[in-house]
């Protein structure tokens, strides 16, 4: 599902309109009534316009009549000050909205270590390869971040609450998969039950909130199987790596021990058992001026984990 703000990732945003009163100040015309600016400034918007800038500074810099505007004294000396820094203004806005109309700048992403060594890393060094003016600092870790707070464009997660404030794009789906080694079942056996379990060495991703709880169902029935874990630990990696020794069975997402499960080295078990599925998700700031650079970014990782 692609909550509401999802179609902000359609490209070609207009940007912004130069601000008109500044404009017809540092055009260095003192009678504007022949001029586009002119005509623009003796409109109800250019006359809003003008009038902020001067209730905001407290004085009258423009002298309006029905055919001509001219700039005041106070607007000719203002328009005095500002022509010495206005190139570095238009510079500093062309460089802002370049990030606007191009893929280019840092882009800080925060995902989990499993998901981003075997699925974001590689991910991203294709990316790179396509957008050669763009850079990524990518931080792996459990821990919870704060997009804003932190200074990071986007997370990937497999859980997420809800957030009115956080844009989420669903990138794929993961299912949880239940497998052993060959050498394990070899000298164990396969447990036919969940309710088996409790004979065997279980291998569990220690998470808090989750507690030494794994959940099966079937036929519209659910089961909380509680274990007495042989080894925990919070990394997936290190668990698959242990089931992979003939630890003990592990419950995993596929995207972690599927290539196991390809070559042979671990085996599925329980396969008439549903166990439950994991919604990989970007989330981004949600903000009217979204960056190229993530949206290109999540399109094209979602692109990549299509099924």
């Amino acid at each position: 599902m692609i909550r509401a703000g999802d179609a902000l990732l359609a490209e070609g945003r207009k940007v912004r309109p130069k601000p008109l009163a500044t404009e017809a100040i540092c055009s260095g015309v003192s009678g504007l009534e022949s001029s586009t600016i002119g005509k623009k400034l003796s409109n109800p918007p250019g006359v809003t316009t003008t009038m902020q800038l001067e209730d905001r500074l407290g004085i009258r810099l423009f002298q309006r009549s029905t055919r001509r505007v001219a700039l005041t004294e106070a607007g000719a000396a203002y328009r005095q000050a500002l022509s010495g820094i206005l190139p570095q203004i238009r510079e500093a806005e062309r460089a802002a909205i370049s990030f606007q109309k191009e893929a280019v700048g840092r882009l800080r992403v925060s995902a989990p270590p499993d998901l981003g060594h075997l699925v974001i890393v590689p991910a991203v060094s294709e990316f790179l390869k396509l957008n050669p003016a763009v850079s990524v600092e990518l931080d792996l870790s459990h821990r919870p971040v704060n997009l804003v707070e932190d200074g990071f464009d986007l997370a990937i997660r497999g859980r997420l609450e809800v957030d009115i404030n956080l844009i989420t794009r669903q990138l794929a789906t993961s299912s949880i998969v239940i497998s052993a080694s060959p050498a394990y079942i070899a000298e164990h056996g396969v447990p036919m039950t969940p309710h088996d379990l409790v004979h065997h060495a279980c291998l569990h991703f220690a998470e808090p909130r989750w507690g030494r709880i794994w959940p099966f169902s079937r036929d519209g029935e659910e089961f909380r199987i509680p274990i007495v874990p042989r080894l925990e630990l919070n990394h997936s990696l290190g668990l698959r790596d242990a089931a992979v020794l003939g630890l003990g069975i592990v419950l995993l997402p596929d995207f972690v021990v599927g290539e196991d499960l390809r070559q042979g080295r671990l085996v599925r078990l329980l396969p008439d058992w549903d166990i439950s599925t994991i919604q990989l998700q970007a989330v981004y700031p949600a903000n009217r001026h979204i960056a190229v650079k993530v949206r290109r970014f999540v399109s094209f990782l979602a692109g990549k984990l299509r099924p």
